[in-house]
């Protein structure tokens, strides 16, 4: 089993958790380590953005 058969990843067509790269890539987010963690793949997404757009607005304010 490769190091990634045991890492989890959201399918984003489905809404499905799945262990290793069962789908494609164009359909899938992750890795993440556990299940529970790719269950929460979208939120982890939106705070991730939500953190860089802050980060660049504070950029924009440099000056």
């Amino acid at each position: 089993m490769s190091n990634t058969d045991a890492q989890w990843f959201f399918n984003i067509e489905t809404g499905e958790v799945e262990q290793g790269k069962a789908s494609s890539f164009s359909n899938r987010m992750g890795p993440y380590a556990s299940a529970e963690e790719a269950r929460h793949a979208l939120e982890i997404a939106q705070a991730r953005n939500e953190a860089a757009d802050a980060e660049d607005e504070k950029d924009d304010e440099w000056d």
